[in-house]
């Protein structure tokens, strides 16, 4: 997680904390060339982790990539056209062939794709408007690309040819989530709603769920496909229950701004960011679970 001028990792069950980046003075990468730049005092804006590997954004455009179990960065860089391009969203996802690739949405209007290992830019692709959240399906071959439009874009990941258009939103767009089976695309915008798609027939959404107060900005999915948790600007968390059909639901409120939302590789926990100045925090939220247990004899 992001907390001041670093990414601290949180043990839940160490109950500590340890720092695993610092950006509140150089940032230095490791690896030269494919425009490797020394960046300064990055405000981390949105990051992204998949096994030990992170990849940040920066509010001027930075991009760093790290691994969280080795010391130093990588590789790091400006990837926007101009200094005032907020890196919106980064994504970390495996391609159809088994590499590991990065992307990051800015304000201007891209989304670039980057390979994780050599750290070079591999494509860029162009949008009519601001690009706030990008996620890639499962099997690393469909692009969902979201931002200042009511329409959201499902294009093809290696060549970024549309194709499809997602209408049905009424407001911006600032977050997707795809379910692990691959077939379900979550969206949250600032028309208080998250809808569900399914791509086998993305003419409608098959489902909308409705917010409290506010634009739905982070969405997660359990990795057993379980849970979809969808987060609002500020107070609201709603935990959805796939196998219910997204109709049952159980709210959480809590008071302040909601930095982001991630479910534990296993499922059994759920983590919530609040960014409130005087209430920040991590909250900690446990699985409850019936247990049936049937007696045997031998």
């Amino acid at each position: 997680m992001a907390q001041n001028n670093s990414v601290m990792h949180w043990s839940s069950l160490l109950q500590r904390g340890t720092e695993v980046l610092r950006v509140a003075g150089q940032v230095v990468p490791k690896q030269k060339g494919h425009g490797a730049q020394t960046l300064s005092r990055v405000q981390i804006s949105t990051m992204a982790l998949k096994d030990n590997f992170m990849v940040a954004g920066g509010f001027r455009g930075e991009l760093i990539f790290k691994y969280v179990d080795k010391p130093g960065v990588v590789f790091c860089t400006n990837v926007a056209d101009n200094k005032n391009s907020v890196t919106n969203a980064v994504d970390v996802y495996e391609s159809p062939s088994g590499a590991t690739r990065a992307t990051a949405a800015n304000n201007d209007c891209t989304v670039k794709f980057l390979d994780a290992e050599r750290c070079s830019l591999l494509s860029r692709f162009n949008f009519p408007w601001s690009v706030n959240n990008t996620s890639v399906s499962p099997d690393g071959k469909l692009l969902a690309v979201l931002g200042d439009s009511s329409d959201c874009v499902i294009a093809d990941a290696q060549s970024g040819e549309e194709i499809a258009t997602l209408k049905g939103h009424l407001d911006y767009s600032f977050s997707s989530a795809w379910h692990p089976g691959g077939n379900v695309l979550a969206t949250g915008n600032q028309d208080k709603t998250c809808r569900l798609w399914d791509t086998r027939n993305l003419s409608a959404p098959f489902a909308v769920l409705g917010g409290r107060i506010g634009a739905v900005r982070g969405l997660r999915f359990s990795s057993d496909g379980r849970f979809l948790a969808a987060a609002e600007a500020a107070d609201f968390v709603h935990v959805y229950d796939a196998r219910a059909g997204y109709g049952a639901a159980q709210e959480i409120g809590l008071f302040g701004e909601i930095a982001g939302v991630a479910f534990s590789p296993d499922a059994g926990a759920l983590f919530v960011g609040v960014a409130d100045r005087a209430y920040g925090s991590l909250l900690e939220f446990g699985r409850r679970g019936r247990h049936a247990y049937l007696d045997s004899y031998l």
